[in-house]
C-alpha cells in the first residue's frame, strides 16, 4: 500500500506513519510539507490514500482537495485535521474527500478510516455521522456558514483571522 501524508509537522508525519506501519505491513509513505507539494507529489505517483490536513502553508488542504478530485479523481482522500468536523467536514466531504478525522482522533479510529477507504468506502467518526443524520431530518435547518460557497466561505475565514486593530 503506497499513502501520501500532505501534513507541514514532521513530527506528526513521523507518528502517523509508525501508526499506520503498525497495522498495514509494507507500506511506502510519501511526505509533503505543503498543500502544493501534495499536489505535485499526487501528479507524479500513483498513491493507494492521501492524508491531508487543511491547514498549511500556502493553499489550504480544501482547495488543493478540489485540484486533486479534477485530477485524480480514483485517489481517495482522508482529510485528518485539527479543525472540529463542525466547522469543515461537511465542506471536505463535499468537496470529494473519502474521510474525515480529527487529529484527536485515537489510532485505531484512524486505521479503520484508512482500511475502508482502500476498500472503496467512506469514513466518518460516530459524531460526525449522527450529526448528518440530525441534518437530514431537519431539511434545510442548516448552520448559515453552510450557505456560503467556498470562495466566501474562505473570504469568511480569512476576516475571522484578521488580528483585531485598535
Amino acid at each position: 500500500m503506497k499513502i501520501l501524508i500532505g501534513d507541514d509537522h514532521a513530527v506528526f508525519r513521523r507518528g502517523l506513519k509508525e501508526t499506520l506501519s503498525e497495522a498495514f505491513p509494507r507500506i511506502v509513505f510519501g511526505e509533503a510539507r505543503t498543500a502544493q507539494e501534495t499536489f505535485e507529489l499526487a501528479q507524479r505517483q500513483n498513491w493507494d490514500v492521501i492524508i491531508l490536513d487543511i491547514s498549511m502553508p500556502g493553499r489550504s488542504g480544501l482547495d488543493i482537495l478540489e485540484d486533486l478530485k479534477r485530477s485524480r479523481p480514483r485517489i481517495p482522500v482522508l482529510l485528518l485535521t485539527m479543525h472540529p468536523e463542525q466547522q469543515f467536514a461537511r465542506r471536505a466531504l463535499k468537496a470529494g474527500a473519502a474521510g474525515y478525522l480529527t487529529k484527536d482522533s485515537v489510532p485505531d479510529e484512524l486505521k479503520e478510516a484508512i482500511k475502508r477507504i482502500v476498500a472503496g468506502g467512506r469514513y466518518v467518526s460516530a459524531t460526525l455521522a449522527e450529526t448528518l443524520a440530525v441534518d437530514l431530518r431537519r431539511g434545510t435547518d442548516l448552520p448559515l456558514h453552510e450557505l456560503l460557497s467556498d470562495r466566501e466561505f474562505q473570504v469568511l475565514r480569512m476576516i475571522a483571522s484578521r488580528p483585531e486593530r485598535p
